[in-house]
């Protein structure tokens, strides 16, 4: 069973950074395509971002130019850099770990094995 431990939320200002972290628990991370996830109060759970085990990276639209995501294979991490943060990116993120990386459904949460417990972001105006 793969373990996904998530830290560096918090709460920030409209315009300010957040670096999110995700440490993973498995020998074959860089096997692994890599998402994160967030839901918001009220709100069903949606993709963010995902980085695959050749290191090609896909975001949604909201946050093309704002976030990167990253890994380190070393390290068993993956990283979400956000900046330009707004209101709107307020909600819960999580960490996932799919270890089949289809491509087509690569922003499908049923996709993904193993989450993390969560971090709160909250952005305020």
């Amino acid at each position: 069973q793969v373990q996904l431990v998530e830290s560096g939320g918090g709460l920030v200002q409209a315009g300010d950074s957040l670096r999110l972290a995700c440490a993973a628990s498995t020998s074959t991370f860089s096997r692994y395509t890599l998402g994160w996830f967030r839901q918001a109060p009220g709100k069903e759970r949606e993709f963010v971002a995902a980085i695959r085990y050749n290191g090609y990276t896909y975001y949604r639209d909201s946050v093309k130019g704002r976030f990167t995501i990253s890994r380190d294979n070393a390290k068993n991490t993956v990283i979400l850099q956000m900046d330009s943060l707004k209101p709107e990116d307020t909600a819960v993120y999580y960490c996932a770990a799919d270890r089949n990386g289809i491509l087509s459904t690569i922003r499908d949460a049923n996709q993904y094995d193993h989450w993390g417990q969560g971090t709160q972001v909250t952005v305020s105006s």
